[in-house]
């Protein structure tokens, strides 16, 4: 069995504000010679281009293997490829691969992924909501929808209360930061637990003034509270935040990284991301590096259906689970086509498929319905990254 054709799916719909999860996606489809069919998906956070261009590299590589040797294909393009250990653009484009891969070896076997990995160490997997708080600005939107989605039976909920501040915050921002998370708190009569978003975007300063200020709210973890290339500020954050659980790991791209990260105690749970950890092949083994230091898994799942799919598969496996980040419930209709009756987030709870492979059947009309092309929707007033229509700060009376 040989990789015979590899097909990329552009997919998007017109965005009126930032949340690229929203509306771009990016779906790999490979075929084998014997007709079995695998889809693999990668990160489009305003790298559309680059990453399908990216993909169209590793193709180069991976057309005519047979997909069923991962480890070795994986090392084929690593050797091809110079800068892939610091290049987010070739990780994704073979993380993609990989997954397709791993789909294809399920359907060739008769087995979903998790069976191939290990079998299932849970049959059902805790979500907690992302995406949740679009267009929310002051305390009392975040309190009001987050009871929503309490009753829609969450127990956990993941959201950043920050508004417009970047690098820096001033003790008005600290203070309408603290009030947002409270409101959360106290709509959801502390019933759920709050994980604090901070999106890689603080200096050690600031972050840490953050730490201590919602500390007493008592957050599950901070996630990503310094930005990213700043390890030394990390590690004072450690230092002077003490109690106040970290979570990282989504802009990780290697096993070396995660190891590096784990070995310094620079955090308290895992958050890599399948779509550009290296796919299955290198996701698990991540995996089981945080088991050794007694470091639980949250794996970033902010993209899309396939994503989502195979995230899950993992999930099933690993003894060293944490809880699943999802945006099941705030995905716009077109990503919800794309796959045929993805399971749905019931109380907080998805069921692990058993079909083969990713476990769920990809839409392929809808691939063809929802194609794009060009640069994706540029917001100058709004980053990507952060949810709808949150990046403000309320004005007056709003305030309250």
């Amino acid at each position: 069995m040989k990789i015979s054709d590899i097909e990329i799916y552009q997919l998007g719909e017109q965005a009126g504000g930032g949340a690229t999860w929203a509306s771009n996606s990016i779906i790999l489809k490979i075929t084998t010679s014997s007709g079995v069919v695998g889809f693999g998906e990668a990160v489009p956070t305003l790298r559309v281009q680059p990453v399908i261009q990216s993909l169209k590299e590793v193709a180069r590589v991976y057309s005519g293997k047979d997909p069923l040797n991962v480890v070795a294909n994986m090392h084929e393009w690593h050797k091809h490829d110079f800068y892939m250990p610091v290049s987010f653009e070739s990780t994704t484009a073979v993380s993609a691969f990989d997954i397709a891969c791993w789909d294809i070896i399920g359907k060739q076997f008769g087995a979903p992924i998790h069976q191939l990995l290990g079998g299932m160490t849970r049959s059902e997997v805790r979500m907690y909501a992302n995406g949740w708080y679009d267009d929310c600005v002051t305390p009392a939107d975040f309190g009001t929808r987050a009871s929503k989605f309490h009753k829609m039976g969450y127990s956990a909920l993941k959201f950043d209360p920050f508004g417009v501040y970047y690098d820096w915050i001033d003790e008005k921002g600290l203070d309408l930061a603290y009030r947002r998370v409270k409101a959360v708190k106290k709509s959801t009569r502390g019933e759920v637990d709050l994980l604090i978003e901070h999106h890689g975007r603080f200096n050690p300063n600031s972050a840490i003034m953050i730490g201590r200020k919602l500390a007493d709210l008592n957050p599950l973890f901070m996630e990503e509270p310094i930005h990213p290339d700043n390890l030394k500020g990390l590690r004072k954050y450690r230092k002077e935040c003490n109690g106040v659980k970290v979570a990282l790991g989504e802009r990780l791209l290697t096993k070396e990284a995660v190891s590096y990260v784990l070995s310094n105690d620079l955090t308290d749970f895992l958050q890599a991301d399948v779509t550009n950890i290296g796919g299955v092949t290198q996701a698990i083994k991540v995996c089981a590096i945080a088991e050794t230091y007694g470091i639980e898994m949250a794996f970033h799942n902010a993209f899309g259906p396939i994503q989502n799919a195979v995230t899950i598969q993992l999930d099933a496996v690993i003894p060293n689970f944490l809880i699943q980040e999802s945006f099941y419930d705030c995905f716009p209709d077109w990503k919800r086509e794309l796959v045929y009756r993805q399971p749905p987030v019931e109380n907080g709870i998805t069921k692990v498929p058993t079909k083969p492979g990713l476990g769920v059947e990809i839409n392929e009309k809808a691939l063809e319905k929802h194609k794009a092309e060009g640069q994706e929707y540029f917001n100058p007033d709004e980053p990507v990254w952060v949810v709808k229509n949150t990046w403000k700060n309320p004005k007056g009376k709003a305030v309250e």
